[in-house]
């Protein structure tokens, strides 16, 4: 007797374009500082991870503990202010450039550019 494959039901998937900022979409406050954040954090990681530190000796260079170094490591800026986040890069021995212009739009906005 041959058996027929039943057929499944797939759920509808409502699917929303990104706004380019993943905390402004999910309404969280403060978007455009707390991407800044995570951009700043995520150079910190990669420049850490580039020269082979591990965490003490991370922190060690950016005089903060070890624990704070692992979230550091997991994109997590925590209570660091984005001007700590900068002074962090500088200790790492990278230039942080910061450049003020007239918006476009009545309301400003912060990025990161990286080199």
């Amino acid at each position: 007797m041959a058996t027929r494959a039943r057929k499944k039901t797939v759920p509808q998937v409502s699917v929303t374009e990104s706004s380019g900022n993943v905390f402004r979409d999910l309404g969280l406050p403060n978007p455009e500082q707390e991407l800044m954040k995570a951009r700043l954090t995520l150079q910190i990681h990669h420049i850490i991870r580039a020269r082979g530190l591990t965490q003490v000796e991370a922190a060690r260079l950016l005089g903060i503990k070890q624990p704070h170094v692992s979230l550091l490591m997991r994109n997590r800026s925590g209570s660091f202010s984005a001007g700590r986040l900068m002074e962090f890069l500088t200790a790492l021995g990278q230039d942080v450039k910061i450049t003020v212009k007239p918006a476009r739009k009545g309301h400003g906005e912060m990025s990161v550019m990286l080199e």
